[in-house]
């Protein structure tokens, strides 16, 4: 009839589907909380998998960009620990343990190590390896028909040669010619207390460690300053 239909037109105009429904709830929820996760994950019972950190370093988009943009970028990086050492947003570090910033807006800022630039971010290491070479490092016996029963692993640190220390050091800067930074004196010590040496007195009597200025807020300082005991108590 005209009035049921009239009433049936009036029930369907007022019919909500339930896509709409679901849409409206979904708008009307709360946003998800995502945390991510970026996790070091290798299993040794698989043949061939690697070991793996997630997320890409500074060192991959510096290749990134040498091997895509500008071939001419130049920069040292192997195998070896240290080679890849450089100023990276105003602090020493190694580009291959740099994480690279999520932050889009904000640009990345490399620069060779201070004060011993060759070319782009290659740094200078000439000085730097041989007052290395100054400190003898190496043992010396006054009796090498005696030889050792036991080897001994002295060293302070785990260190590698990277210059990150010495080059953060301004009285290194300034003084590179006298002063043998923070690397050169850790590795000093090395020897200074090495139980196998014979010529332990001879060492500091050469006065290679020049110590006239000891840089703060290191981590080595503490090694300097036994070295700095040590020549002065021999020279008493």
């Amino acid at each position: 009839t005209q009035m049921e239909s009239s009433s049936c037109s009036q029930c369907c105009s007022g019919w909500v589907s339930p896509c709409a429904l679901i849409q409206t709830a979904a708008a009307l929820a709360p946003e998800p909380r995502i945390k991510h996760f970026q996790i070091y994950h290798w299993d040794p019972d698989t043949t061939g998998d690697k070991p793996r950190i997630c997320g890409p370093i500074v060192l991959d988009a510096l290749i990134n960009i040498k091997n895509e943009m500008d071939p001419t970028l130049t920069f040292r990086h192997s195998c070896i620990c240290g080679t890849c050492a450089m100023n990276i947003n105003g602090g020493n570090t190694l580009a291959s343990l740099n994480k690279l910033d999520i932050n889009t807006s904000k640009p990345i800022k490399s620069y060779p190590l201070p004060h011993m630039y060759v070319k782009d971010l290659v740094p200078a290491m000439n000085n730097f390896y041989a007052q290395y070479k100054s400190i003898e490092p190496f043992l010396n016996k006054r009796d090498e028909s005696q030889e050792g029963k036991e080897q001994y692993h002295q060293t302070v640190e785990e260190y590698i040669f990277c210059a990150c220390c010495s080059t953060s050091c301004p009285s290194y800067w300034w003084n590179g010619d006298q002063y043998l930074g923070p690397a050169v004196l850790m590795q000093a010590y090395c020897w200074l207390i090495e139980s196998r040496d014979e010529f332990t007195e001879d060492r500091p009597s050469k006065d290679p460690f020049s110590l006239p200025l000891l840089p703060g807020g290191s981590e080595v300082l503490e090694y300097i300053e036994k070295v700095s005991n040590t020549m002065w108590q021999q020279t008493e």
